[in-house]
């Protein structure tokens, strides 16, 4: 076979299965297509996988979930073809809001609006105000949404891995500059900076948690540190444990911290004895307790100024 011959074997193989694909068509034969299988390379979580109880697909810059491709002939409808948080509002919607934060600066802005913006980061497109207003009213505040559990958020309608994530990278970055702010001077003479970081870090935790703020002859801070973490009302503690760090960072003084999850910071009967245990012991290491801070939702306690230490 010439070439001549092998063009014209191939135009007629053409002509041959557009023929059969309008037969198909004409008899009411819909054409079948493989689906592509899901990708995670992008960062937009696909709604709509939530709204018929798949897990959440990821896709590439660009791309359309099946919702949005449907967008143009279901806008303005309900129920099961529409996706759970269309856009309602005129197109521009998120660039006036960028141009609000930007112009009047974020005090300006609501706190259902500080979360729907922080969720632009994670959905490419659609109107994330009515996820913003629901994890609110779950959660109870801007701040309880931050501070939520990883799994609690995994857990909730709307959400994913990336949401998730840009949630929780606020909130450490949150902490990281409350941190900063209060190791800029030493930690006595910066009382308040301090405590609005331990009431960030802890105050909102389901269980008990104990920390220890290892402190320099200068009271400056060297370390932050988690010891322990315990069930709603306990948290064990061992006082050699405690000191022994202390002289492995060469710290000479301490603040106890802990939370009660109960939202009280009244300290109870092992909070105040394993307190003067540790006072004893570092008194023979010559490390001195600051201070034992009792953490609940808003409030705080000092065994300092209580007289308890």
């Amino acid at each position: 076979m010439n070439c001549q011959d092998g063009a014209r074997a191939m135009w007629l193989d053409k002509v041959f299965r557009l023929a059969i694909f309008r037969r198909r068509e004409q008899a009411g034969c819909a054409p079948s297509y493989r689906s592509a299988p899901a990708t995670r390379s992008g960062f937009a979580e696909d709604m709509g996988a939530h709204e018929f109880g798949r897990a959440p697909r990821f896709l590439r810059s660009g791309e359309m979930t099946t919702s949005e491709a449907e967008w143009p002939t279901r806008r303005g409808g309900s129920g099961i073809g529409s996706t759970p948080f269309p856009g309602t509002g005129p197109v521009g919607h998120r660039a006036r809001m960028r141009q609000k934060l930007l112009e009047r600066k974020p005090d300006a802005l609501a706190d259902y609006e500080l979360l729907e913006m922080l969720l632009f980061f994670a959905f490419k497109t659609g109107d994330t105000k009515p996820l913003a207003k629901s994890l609110i009213n779950r959660f109870g505040s801007f701040a309880a949404v931050l501070a939520a559990p990883q799994g609690e958020l995994m857990a909730t309608r709307g959400l994913g891995e990336h949401s998730v994530a840009a949630l929780k990278l606020v909130q450490a970055s949150a902490l990281r500059l409350a941190r900063a702010e209060a190791m800029e001077q030493p930690v006595l003479n910066n009382w308040d900076r301090l405590l609005a970081y331990l009431n960030a870090a802890i105050s909102r935790e389901k269980v008990e948690q104990f920390r220890i703020l290892f402190l320099d002859s200068k009271n400056r801070l060297i370390a932050d540190e988690a010891q322990e973490k315990g069930t709603v009302n306990h948290t064990p503690v061992y006082p050699r444990e405690v000191i022994k760090r202390a002289l492995d960072l060469h710290a000479t003084a301490l603040i106890l911290v802990h939370n009660h999850p109960s939202g009280d910071p009244t300290p109870s009967r092992a909070d105040i004895e394993m307190t003067r245990e540790i006072r004893q012991a570092g008194e023979i290491f010559a490390v001195v307790v600051h201070d034992h801070l009792i953490i609940g939702n808003g409030r705080h306690l000092s065994f300092r100024r209580e007289g308890l230490l």
